[in-house]
């Protein structure tokens, strides 16, 4: 038994999960409230881990999904950039690994849900898989023979800083013309900003004026042609960034989630279209294209087989390929 912990930028998920099996225990979320500072948070943290762990006494490990760079030696986050204030430096493993007297793994989050999804989700039965997480960014992961590859620091999978254009809209990573400026959900609802400024897009206009969030699901169900517009050459977008990925990985499947993905059938058929059109050399018949199946359990649940695999789990030796 594993406890997965999924650290975001405005709420955190608990679970506690059978790694081998893929079942969860028991599930909790809380607000993060990042602007109380990371001392604070830890200390929320910890105040559901405790008991958590006391109901679940054979909980072996505990695994960490956080939202950014850390270092793995240490267990100190170095850079989250969706959290308030400083997290440099922030002795996350120490911390919750003494309330709990627990081992514990830090794994970056879109890596977490890649692996959650790759072992127990939409790619189970793969050995194969890259996974894309479509939400304010763009984030993903690579998993290779069931083994999660991480490149130097854990790096690897960050498939929304892929270049799509050498003189593309700037990216918040300071690139520009990333698959992040142009497909992401912030960059859709940029765009759609835009429109209603300039415009040339009153349907949508007036339903966001009656109070209804702007969410690319909301610009799906609008008729303004500049709104299709922006949509489907979002998806456009989306669909080279996959096939990038499918002609240097050649997945066995690739799984797309995050908040963007439940537009549903028409971003996964979006994409199709563009990998087929594009891969040329890779037999993408045989590759799987799918939706994320696992919803909010996807990053709990790799955070979860991430401490069973890192704590030397012989019972989830399997899952890995080993």
């Amino acid at each position: 038994m594993y406890v997965g912990i999924d650290l975001g930028g405005t709420k955190i998920a608990f679970a506690v999960i059978d790694a081998e099996h893929g079942t969860v225990h028991e599930r909790h979320v809380i607000a993060t409230h990042s602007e109380m500072g990371a001392a604070a948070v830890l200390e929320r943290m910890v105040a559901v881990l405790v008991p958590l762990v006391e109901r679940f006494p054979q909980v072996a490990a505990i695994g960490v999904g956080v939202p950014g760079v850390f270092d793995d030696e240490s267990g100190e986050t170095l850079f989250l950039p969706n959290l308030v204030g400083t997290w440099h430096g922030v002795p996350v493993r120490a911390v919750l690994s003494a309330a709990v007297d627990r081992p514990l793994w830090l794994i970056n989050d879109a890596r977490a849900f890649v692996l959650g999804e790759a072992l127990h989700g939409a790619g189970r039965g793969h050995a194969n898989v890259v996974g894309f997480t479509i939400g304010t960014g763009i984030g993903g992961g690579v998993v290779m023979h069931r083994q999660l590859y991480l490149g130097i620091r854990g790096t690897a999978g960050e498939f929304g800083h892929q270049t799509l254009a050498l003189d593309g809209p700037r990216c918040g990573c300071g690139n520009v013309g990333c698959l992040e400026a142009f497909a992401s959900g912030s960059a859709m609802v940029r765009a759609a900003e835009a429109a209603i400024a300039a415009g040339t897009a009153p349907q949508l206009a007036h339903v966001v004026a009656q109070g209804q969030v702007l969410t690319p699901a909301l610009m799906m169900a609008v008729q303004d042609v500049a709104i299709r517009d922006i949509m489907a050459s979002a998806l456009r977008y989306l669909g080279a960034g996959v096939a990038n990925a499918v002609s240097m990985f050649s997945p066995d499947a690739v799984i797309l989630g995050g908040s963007v993905s439940n537009l549903g059938e028409p971003l996964r058929a979006a994409v199709v279209d563009i990998v087929q059109a594009r891969c040329r050399a890779t037999p993408v018949a045989d590759i799987a294209i799918c939706l994320a199946s696992l919803g909010g359990d996807a990053g709990v649940m790799g955070a979860a087989c991430w401490a069973a695999h890192r704590n030397g789990d012989r019972q989830v030796a399997g899952l890995f390929g080993a």
